[in-house]
Formats: C-alpha cells, sequence, structure tokens
C-alpha cells in the first residue's frame, strides 16, 4: 500500500456522505489519452498559453477567495485500479451557472500508475499550480490554498470544470508519462462542505512534508521544506534549485562516464 491510499478510499466515503446530504454532485467521463483531452476544448492549453494576469473587471468568476474557503492537494498511488480514469466529479454549481460569484473552492487531484513513487512526488506537486498552460485561467495564490480567477473571455467561448479537468489531465500527463490514470473532484458547494477535505488535506500535507525531507536528506541535503503549495513563494526556492542543477550536472556527467565505459 502506499502512503495515499488510505485517504484516497476516505475521498470515496467522503462523496457519499455528500450525496446524503442533497449536494448536487455530476460526474463527468472524459477521454484518457492526451490528444483526445484536449481536442475541442474552448480555450488553449499549452506552455505560457494562459493570456497573463486577468483583472477584477475581466473576472467571470472567482473561487476559492480565503473568506469563501478553499482547499487543494493531490495524491498519488502505484495502483491504478484505485483511481477512475477521465473521470471528473463536480459537487456544487459549475462555472457558467455562476456569473459574478465568489464561491468555494475545493480541488483534489488523484494519480494513479505502476511506476509512480517517491521520486515522481516533486513533480506532481508542482504541476498542481501551472495556470500559465490554461487559456483565460489565473491562479491568484497557492499559499496554503488555491484561488483562482476564471475570465469573461474564457467563459464566453464555454470554460467550464470540465474543461478545467481535462486541460489538468492533459497536462500532467504530459508531464508525468507514468501516470495511467487520473481523477478529479471539484466542489463549490459550500466552504462546510469544504472542512472534511481540509481534515485529509491537512493528513496529506504531513505525509508530503516527510516524503519531500526524506527525498532531500537521501541526497546529503538538510532541508525542511515548508511545503507552501508554492515554491516560487518558499524561502528556500533558491537552495531548492540550486541543488536541483548540481543533481542534473552530476546525472550528467554519470551518464557520458558509463557510456564511455562502455564503448
Amino acid at each position: 500500500m502506499t502512503l495515499f491510499d488510505a485517504y484516497i478510499k476516505k475521498l470515496a466515503d467522503y462523496q457519499q456522505e455528500l450525496r446524503a446530504k442533497g449536494r448536487q454532485v455530476r460526474e463527468i467521463y472524459c477521454p484518457t489519452e492526451v490528444s483526445e483531452l484536449t481536442e475541442g476544448l474552448p480555450v488553449r492549453v499549452g506552455s505560457q498559453d494562459s493570456g497573463g494576469i486577468i483583472l477584477r473587471g475581466d473576472t467571470f468568476l472567482e473561487l476559492g477567495n480565503p473568506e469563501a474557503g478553499s482547499c487543494a492537494f493531490l495524491m498519488w498511488t502505484d495502483k491504478p485500479p484505485l483511481i477512475q480514469d477521465g473521470k471528473i466529479t463536480l459537487i456544487g454549481p459549475d462555472i457558467p451557472e455562476s456569473p459574478g460569484a465568489s464561491l468555494p473552492f475545493g480541488q483534489v487531484l488523484m494519480v494513479g500508475g505502476a511506476g509512480l513513487g517517491e521520486g515522481e512526488h516533486a513533480l506532481l506537486e508542482g504541476n498542481q499550480f501551472i495556470a500559465d498552460q490554461i487559456e483565460g485561467y489565473m491562479i491568484k495564490s497557492v499559499s496554503q490554498l488555491m484561488w483562482s480567477r476564471v475570465s469573461r473571455d474564457a467563459a464566453g467561448k464555454g470554460f467550464n470544470f470540465e474543461t478545467l479537468g481535462r486541460a489538468l489531465m492533459a497536462i500532467f500527463k504530459s508531464a508525468v508519462p507514468k501516470i495511467e490514470a487520473m481523477e478529479v473532484i471539484f466542489v463549490t458547494s459550500s466552504k462546510e462542505d469544504l472542512q472534511p477535505l481540509e481534515n485529509i488535506d491537512e493528513q496529506v500535507r504531513e505525509i508530503s512534508h516527510n516524503i519531500t525531507r526524506e527525498i532531500w536528506q537521501a541526497k546529503g541535503y538538510d532541508i525542511e521544506c515548508t511545503l507552501s503549495w508554492d515554491c516560487r513563494s518558499c524561502e528556500y526556492k533558491p537552495v531548492c534549485d540550486e541543488i536541483r542543477e548540481v543533481v542534473r550536472v552530476r546525472k550528467k556527467k554519470s551518464k557520458k562516464t558509463k557510456t564511455a565505459a562502455d564503448s
């Protein structure tokens, strides 16, 4: 059992509890191949496709404002059958149904792949917040929460949570080929409904913290990662960047040495 498996199962119970409370729960089943995920989307998805900052006057909808409530986290497993590949679950109103609103926002990403392990953890974590790859979608803040905006232009083109979910799936599967299955949950119903997610998030965050610390310690660096959700706002970013570059250079040299030895 991987470290997050028990919490993936808890999410199934969480969804059942909200259904029992009469919450609106919609399930969307998307294609699973990257090329099919982006086909027909109303906005561009890819490197630097966000279109930049979305000002308040250009905003159709705001998600996860601190006053409304926000919660976002990711879990991975090496058991793909635990994940329903291509499934998006939306609990609460969709984007086109909420013009001018400021909604609470919960986002849970679950990925599975037989080859996934702690070595992919940092890459998976970082891809949660790549909003510069989705046209008309801006992440305003990711320090302990997911606060984002959808532009009027994107909403006018038909941007909804299926669009966002499919874009995220395409980005993740492109960045991490070991992913065999991915599932997304969005919650916009109420701040109260986010509370159980926040409880799971707290435990998932602790596991992520320990994984990150152990990875760096194994490389000989004693760094206490604060897991502020956004590397750009972390005081240790310059150090981490330097370490990654050192590791990259060492791997490159090691590969050259091995090639020369085999010649």
